[in-house]
Parts: C-alpha cells; structure tokens; sequence
C-alpha cells in the first residue's frame, strides 16, 4: 500500500518563492568598501529573476557551472539562488587558496562563467589566462578602484539589460546538482563536493530545528563564515527559508569590522571558525552585543577557554561539527536535559564536544584496526563514519577518494572521536594528526586545548615530530599574549595536572603566529613542512 500524499520534489526554487512572496519586506545589509548598502528581499528577488533571464543570454547551459569569486554580500545572494533555480550549478570558488589550487579547480569542474568582486580582481586577474572553460567573466562592482579587464562584462548592466524572469521556477528532478564545493586540499588537490536540490533543501529545513540552529523569522542573521566555505555552512539558504534578516559582512572581516556590525544591527545569531572569535575576544568589552543570541562556531574544535570566556561576556558560543562532505552541519552541541545533572565545570566541557547528530544524521565511530564500533563510554576512540541525505556519497570526478567511503556506503570523516552514552561525540584529533608515541596515541587537539587554557597562550598548534626512541613526540607551537613572556617549563607546570605525563611536549617552540588554512584552521601541514628534520633536546 503507497501512501497518498502529493510528490513534489524538494528543490530550491520552494526557497525562493517562499521568500518572495512572505517575506519581501525583511531587510538584507551588505557591508561594501565604502560604505553599507540596504536592500529588501523583494528588490533583491527582482535582481534574481533579471540575472535568471542574464544567465540565458550568456548562453550559460543547462547543468552549467557558475562560479563565484566573491564576498559574503547580497549580489552573491542572488547567484546562490538563480544558479540553481535555472537547472545550472553553483560554484563557490575558494579566494583564499593558493593560485594553482584555484586554477585547478575552476578548470576540475569545468567552470563556464565567473562573477568576480571588483576588489577580488587583484587576485583573480592573473588566473584568468589558466582557465580552460571559462567563456565569461562578470564584475560586480563594490566600491573598489581596482582596474576591469576590457574583456570583462559589467554585472549591473548586464542585470539592467535582462527583463526579469516571469514565472516560477522548477526543477523537476530533486537530486539533480545545486551547488559544489571543493574540499580546501590539505592532502593533496581538492575534492569537489555535489550539493542536490534534495540535500540542500534538507540541511537547510533543519537548521531551523530548535536543536539546530534554531534559526526563525525574528532573528537577524549574520554570516561571518565565508560563502565560499561549505555555502556558508547552508546559512544562505536557511536565513531565507525562516525568513530573517540578513547582514552580510563583505571584505571587512577584522575584529572591529565584525563586531561593529553585530553591534549595529542588533545581530541575534552569526556564525564563524574558532580564529574569528579568538581575535574578537580583546574588544568584546567595547560593543553593546545584547542583541546576540548565539554564535554558530566551528570548522575547527573550539576551545574551553574560548566558550567560557565568551559565556561570560553574555555572548554564548554554540559548537557544531561537520565538513565539506557533510554540507557541513553533522552534530551540535545544543543544551540538553541530561547536561542539568551536571556540575557547572562538567557543563563547560560539554559545551565544547562536538554534541549529538542532528536529525537525519547518523554516526558510527568505528576501530580503525578491527573494525566494528568502539562502545560508548567516552574513552575508547574510533573514526566517525557519518550517513545521512545531506553527506556525500562520492566525490565529483575523482576515483582516488573511493577509500573515503565504506563498502556499506558511510563516508569516512578521517576525523576521531569518543562518544558518551547519550551519543554525544567529542573528537580527540584528526587520524592524520594524532601523534603515535611508544605505541600509544596523543590527541593534538586535547593537548592544544590544555595549552590554551594557560592565560599567557593566544593560540597552540601541536604536531608530531620524528623520535628515535618513541617513533614520534609531540612539539607544542605556542602564541603568546602580546607583552606577556612565557617559558617551556611554566607552560610544562600549568600542563602537568591536566595531561598525562607522557604527554607533556618534550619542545616548545614560541613562535609569532600559527599558519591557517584558507577557511581559517589550523595548518599542521605547514607547521610540519617547517619543523621537518627537528630534532628535540637532548634530554628528551
């Protein structure tokens, strides 16, 4: 027996017109190079209908890879939903990895057009001989002198040349592609990521879950988090499904620059990596961030010092856990009824695990030697395996990433974890990034949080270095507060009582900062590269 229930395909167009027609009067901000500029979801839904009719013009076709090299602004807004409202893809292209990284993946998805901010051209400029397939490139112009390319087609002209598109928009086939991400390429060249009509719909509808995001039509939504990462963790899509305001930062993403604007327009809900917050936490004292509701952090773990410190400044920090492969919201780190039972540094801890799966979502963590999954008792570790309708299932044109998903069809996060008997995981390291000693594991990220929660310590990266005797041992590299000294044997006493000894760094080199990926984590890889051939002490 079939149930009788209309089937209508669960694609993106339903967000548009959705927004359209309910919620036309919601304000959308976009800070620019020179100033803020305020439009409305109804002028803006104009703007994507013109650019719907544009993208024909340009011969875009039919499954068509529109790439983006942009800012978090309105205008990219409108591509993130014409692209897929028109049957093409969007693709969000990286702006802060290296040259040949970006060239490659521009031409790996075979991008046909580029719209590029005119302050981005510096940048993006000298890629454009490289690109094979793209035919066009299309400026928006934001307020910067940067020169134009004579080749180079005007996005507002192109836009007031269109008649807006007069219907509504279908998509017939759910799971036909949406987006693309490529995943940032730590270990080799990235992957590319097909987001679905169906996936992308469904990430979004439950972020709005009160064990989500809880996002609503009262809030003010402020994405910090990059468009080009991860679709700006699905922020977009899910900000005009509630129908909240919506702030975007543009270029200035500085310390004062974000909270200026948190400030300013009463912001409830932002979202950002664990770097942003971190180099905020000085000047919280100088804004008035009343307003802010909750702080949507992840892409890397964030620290206890971090959560509490901002916990106490009245800003609560929400952890969430996931990645390219994942769209990315996997778990959160939501308040739960068993969390009342706890004392209250008990409850700091738990804020800061990666939390349980949101609905949808399932997790397995499984010994990566035996097989078979590790028990909950928040000790035994394994990797995460992650299956739901938003979690990849392969990656685009690449076979040499078959080894990340599992004969049964999970993906194989490389991330490892413990999870607790109510499910809620806390990862311990990365598999490529745990130091192996004497036969044992140590979790860099653990040993980085205790070092972290030294009040002299900005930031702390720990990596493995080659041993003669332990195969290998960690080497901690540490920030330090400006004006403030601190030597290896204090940091060694202030870890001490919070690791095992045998994890207590046997080198710690201070250094000015420790090098981020282009979405703002941590990179061991450089880290490594830099620190090959160390050799410790000799007492070590």
């Amino acid at each position: 027996m079939r149930g009788l229930m209309q089937d209508r395909p669960l694609a993106l167009p339903h967000v548009f017109h959705r927004a359209e027609q309910l919620f036309g009067h919601k304000p959308i901000v976009t800070a620019t190079v020179d100033g803020e500029v305020a439009t409305t979801v109804a002028e803006w839904a104009v703007r994507v209908r013109r650019l719907a009719t544009a993208l024909d013009s340009l011969g875009v076709p039919a499954d068509g890879r529109v790439g983006t090299f942009m800012w978090n602004t309105a205008s990219h807004l409108e591509l993130y939903l014409a692209a897929p409202c028109t049957g093409r893809v969007l693709h969000t292209l990286n702006i802060r990895l290296f040259p040949e990284q970006q060239v490659y993946i521009a031409n790996h998805a075979e991008d046909d057009v580029v719209f590029v901010d005119r302050s981005l051209l510096p940048v993006f400029t000298p890629l454009r001989p490289q690109l094979r397939t793209v035919r066009h490139v299309i400026v928006i112009d934001d307020g910067s002198d940067c020169p134009v390319p004579d080749d180079a087609i005007d996005y507002d002209a192109l836009l007031a040349g269109a008649e807006p598109f007069d219907g509504r928009f279908e998509i017939d086939d759910e799971n036909s592609a949406a987006a693309m991400c490529y995943t940032s390429g730590t270990t080799g060249n990235p992957r590319g990521v097909v987001y679905s009509h169906r996936s992308t719909l469904l990430h979004s509808l439950i972020t709005l879950a009160a064990d989500g995001l809880g996002l609503s039509e009262r809030d003010v939504l402020m994405p910090v988090v990059p468009m080009f990462h991860v679709n700006a963790w699905g922020l977009p899509y899910a900000g005009l499904l509630a129908g909240s305001s919506v702030v975007f930062p543009g270029p200035n993403m500085t310390p004062k620059g974000v909270l200026g604007l948190l400030e300013r327009h009463r912001v409830t809900v932002s979202a950002g990596v664990p770097t942003i917050w971190l180099g905020a936490l000085p000047l919280l004292k100088d804004y008035d961030l009343s307003a802010v509701k909750r702080i949507l952090c992840g892409g890397s773990a964030v620290p206890r010092s971090l959560s509490e410190a901002y916990r106490t400044a009245g800003v609560p920090i929400l952890h969430a856990w996931g990645m390219t492969e994942t769209s990315p919201v996997a778990t959160v780190a939501s308040s739960r009824t068993w969390y009342d039972a706890l004392d209250d540094d008990a409850q700091a801890d738990a804020r800061v695990r990666q939390g349980q799966p949101i609905p949808l979502v399932e997790l397995r963590v499984v010994d990566p030697v035996a097989g078979g999954i590790v028990p909950s008792d928040d000790e035994t570790s394994g990797e995460i395996q992650a299956a739901g309708p938003w979690i990849a299932a392969q990656y685009f044109r690449d076979e040499s990433g078959a080894t990340q998903f599992t004969d049964d069809g999970w993906f194989r996060t490389g991330d490892v974890a413990t999870v607790d008997r109510y499910g809620c995981v806390k990862i311990v390291d990365r598999t490529k990034d745990l130091v192996k000693s004497g036969g044992e594991w140590i979790s860099s990220v653990q040993l980085e949080n205790a070092i972290m929660s030294h009040p002299k310590v900005v930031e702390a990266a720990v990596i493995g270095v080659h041993h003669e005797r332990w195969v290998e041992r960690p080497l901690a590299c540490v920030v330090v507060e400006p004006g403030e000294t601190l030597t290896a044997a204090e940091l060694r006493a202030h870890l001490e009582p919070l690791v095992a000894r045998w994890w207590l760094p046997d080198a710690v080199e201070f250094i000015d900062e420790v090098p981020k990926t282009s979405v703002g984590k941590f990179s061991k890889r450089t880290l490594r590269e830099k620190f090959a051939g160390y050799e410790f002490p000799a007492t070590s």
